[in-house]
């Protein structure tokens, strides 16, 4: 996509991003305040890689990968702002992330709020399958659907 690219998250994009991801959903329907998804942009965490998604060099979401995770890299966070959502950078983040593990992951994965309707049919178009859902997970009386797309067969032993 043209204008298109991600890159590792700036510690002076993290303010930006937590602020306009704190005003939409579903972490705006979740209670997630700026301050909590600031910090958790900026937490020390070996295994979580996170990306700023840039669109003709404008800061347009987040990406966060977090790696090993049950024999591939689980997708932990896209966030993208509204005014780019629905213009195929979605599609673009999934492309990457599978091309990106292709060569040593069996599985990706993704988990999605029961509310979250819109991003529960994105992941399944892209070939994500449920595999199961989550009681009180990320608040009391939620739940959260675990999909998985495998994309090799495990190796044989």
């Amino acid at each position: 996509m043209s204008g298109f690219v991600l890159i590792r998250l700036r510690l002076e994009h993290a303010k930006t991003i937590a602020d306009k991801l704190a005003g939409i959903n579903p972490w705006l329907a979740l209670n997630y305040s700026a301050a909590r998804l600031e910090s958790y942009l900026l937490s020390a965490d070996a295994s979580l890689y996170r990306y700023t998604v840039m669109v003709d060099g404008a800061i347009t979401g987040i990406v966060a990968v977090r790696y090993p995770w049950l024999k591939g890299p689980y997708l932990e966070l896209i966030g993208l702002f509204p005014h780019r959502q629905k213009q195929g950078f979605g599609t673009a983040i999934l492309e990457w992330f599978e091309q990106e593990t292709k060569p040593w992951a069996t599985n990706l994965w993704v988990l999605v709020s029961s509310f979250n309707e819109g991003a529960h049919r994105f992941y399944l178009r892209h070939g994500f399958k449920e595999i199961g859902a989550i009681e009180a997970l990320v608040y009391p009386q939620g739940t959260e659907i675990l999909l998985r797309k495998m994309i090799q067969p495990p190796a044989r032993q």
